[in-house]
């Protein structure tokens, strides 16, 4: 395990090198043209903030040490709008994780912390609380909202909350807070959310529900609000548990072929009769260790007596492992052996046994498959649901194959994301179907401060 960490490692060293060599300071990194793109003027040190704590777990000391440096001369007492919950996970959060690991005596990265977050907390200053998507660094006043994400505004409470605790500000807690009592009250469709949020009404809109995009991590918060206030606050874990409840109700199916479980949308809530979609984004491979999660408390199995798990949570993790294991075939069906962004399952409606209709000629990734790749959604991202997912049921269930399936997706990785200059960089993929697949000029800092930070993870020590 010790020699697949160290690769893991030299590929995000040869990364941090060619992003060094390319783009040092921006925030986001263009790897085939060798350059890099601000989101403001001067920068927020996008890129930067949300690795730093990827090269301090994988020993990179040298090259966190000149991460940590460019840091230090980062204002955000600056014009320019960024996105809210973008910058908040990757940007506050990436500072706030660094300056844990640091065994919270970095106190320069608390100082930039606190900053970012007065910055951005005057997003909250609209009539309801419901911030927009966008925040702007200097405004000053009031701020107007419509709709905005049900994901995006319920994604920012881990980070507020935790700086909140270092700073012994409240104001950064009840503001986010505030947000979560709203959907605390507003009328659900057994627990499950739509994808937006209405800041005037206070109320969800929208006629789709998924926990793909804009829905994923309000779901996911709702359990990881609950574990980091050590379990002291039944309200995120009620609402945790009926929307699970919901999932297992109307979203859950099963292809007819492969026997794969997945997780579709539901169209038009609203209606008498609402319509399935045999749709999942890759985003939605979060919720298998999530359901192992919420299963243990993230304890492993071989600490608990078996009869302290509940009925519910044994059901949990057979559906956890069930939706990891269709999500690693989204990405053996391929040719590249890595996931498309968006699949489509093969689906026979249960009310009137007709087969969803598609176009196998085209869309079909494997003869007498049931996954279905519409052309405009073969892109891969290097995202890190699915490794996330196999590190949580590796460290729950101790089961070798999820570091077998590990490996086999980070080989992937290698070989195809892995531009052919010779230069170290690696770049998202425009189509997983083809060999060789092309290259698109980007690469996102999650490739980094997720992907490979969960598979450098998945073969390191439990402690």
């Amino acid at each position: 395990m010790r020699e697949r960490r160290k690769r893991i490692a030299a590929v995000t060293k040869s990364v941090w090198e060619a992003y060094r060599r390319d783009a040092f300071g921006y925030d986001e990194y263009h790897p085939a043209s060798h350059s890099g793109t601000n989101h403001t003027r001067q920068g927020v040190g996008y890129f930067i903030a949300d690795v730093l704590d990827t090269l301090w777990l994988m020993e990179l000391r040298r090259e966190y040490a000149e991460g940590r440096d460019f840091l230090s001369r980062i204002s955000y007492d600056q014009p320019g709008s960024v996105s809210l919950f973008e910058t908040t996970i990757r940007v506050l959060g990436g500072l706030l994780s660094a300056f844990h690991l640091s065994g919270e005596s970095d106190t320069g990265l608390l100082r930039l912390a606190d900053e970012l977050g007065a910055h951005l907390s005057r997003s909250f200053n609209t009539a309801s609380g419901i911030p927009p998507e966008t925040a702007f660094l200097q405004h000053e006043g009031p701020v107007h909202a419509y709709d905005s994400s049900t994901a995006e505004v319920t994604t920012l409470q881990l980070e507020f909350r935790y700086l909140a605790k270092l700073t012994g500000k409240h104001m950064y807690r009840r503001c986010v807070d505030k947000i979560m009592n709203i959907t605390f009250e507003a009328p659900k469709w057994d627990g499950l959310v739509p994808i937006y949020i209405n800041a005037n009404t206070k109320q969800f809109a929208g006629d789709v529900i998924r926990l793909g995009s804009r829905g994923d991590s309000y779901y996911e918060y709702l359990l990881k609000q609950w574990l980091q206030t050590r379990q002291t606050e039944p309200r995120f874990r009620a609402e945790y548990d009926a929307a699970m409840e919901g999932v297992k109700r109307y979203l859950v199916a099963v292809s007819p072929s492969q026997n794969l479980t997945f997780v579709g949308e539901l169209l038009s809530p609203r209606n008498t009769s609402p319509v399935f979609s045999p749709k999942m984004d890759h985003l939605v491979c979060f919720l298998g260790g999530n359901l192992a999660l919420g299963a243990t408390q993230g304890r492993s199995l071989s600490e608990m007596s078996p009869r302290s798990l509940t009925a519910r949570d044994r059901e949990d993790l057979v559906l956890a492992r069930q939706l990891t294991e269709t999500c690693v075939q989204m990405y053996f069906d391929t040719p590249s052996k890595l996931a498309p962004e968006i699949a489509y399952f093969r689906w026979i409606d249960p009310a009137t046994g007709t087969e969803w209709r598609f176009d196998a000629n085209t869309q079909l990734i494997k003869p007498h498959g049931d996954i279905i790749v519409p052309f405009a959604d073969r892109h891969n991202l290097l995202r890190p649901e699915t490794v996330e997912s196999l590190f949580i049921l590796w460290r729950i269930t101790g089961e070798s194959k999820w570091r077998d399936y590990g490996w086999r997706i980070f080989e992937a990785l290698e070989r195809w994301a892995r531009l052919p200059d010779g230069g170290g960089a690696y770049a998202n993929l425009h189509d997983v179907t083809v060999i060789p697949p092309q290259h698109a000029d980007k690469m996102e800092t999650f490739f980094v401060s997720e992907t490979l930070k969960y598979l450098y993870l998945l073969f390191s020590p439990s402690d």
